[in-house]
């Protein structure tokens, strides 16, 4: 049977097992720590300078309902991502589309697109 020799000299190892232990050097008691528990916040998606190029161009108030609608309803790609969006207005109600290749699409069957838009709210 083999022995175990330690090759730190005790005072070493005492020091050791204090660190290791979390002693405080006021009390030489445990120091206990308490977690905190932070309630989950949603953190808005940081905008890439592509599409902050590209909602630039929309006025202010189109801006502000073009990222709050976030997507293009009719392709699923995130608005400002193929430029500046597209505006267009069925039954008074304005949407933003991510480019004119999916405005056909949305005139051919608007019902379709706009329950999609009310869906994922």
């Amino acid at each position: 049977m083999s022995k175990l020799v330690w090759s730190l000299p005790l005072p070493a190892l005492a020091v050791g097992v204090l660190i290791f232990a979390g002693c405080s050097k006021e009390s030489g008691q445990p120091v206990v720590v308490e977690e905190e528990v932070v309630e989950e916040v949603e953190v808005p998606a940081v905008e890439s300078n592509e599409v902050t190029e590209a909602m630039a161009g929309l006025s202010e108030a189109d801006r502000a309902a073009a990222l709050a609608q976030k997507v293009c309803p009719v392709s699923d790609e995130p608005l400002g991502s193929m430029g500046a969006p597209i505006k267009v207005t069925v039954d008074g109600r304005d949407v933003f589309l991510c480019c004119e290749g999916c405005k056909e699409s949305f005139e051919s069957d608007p019902g379709k697109y706009l329950a999609k838009l009310d869906a994922s709210k």
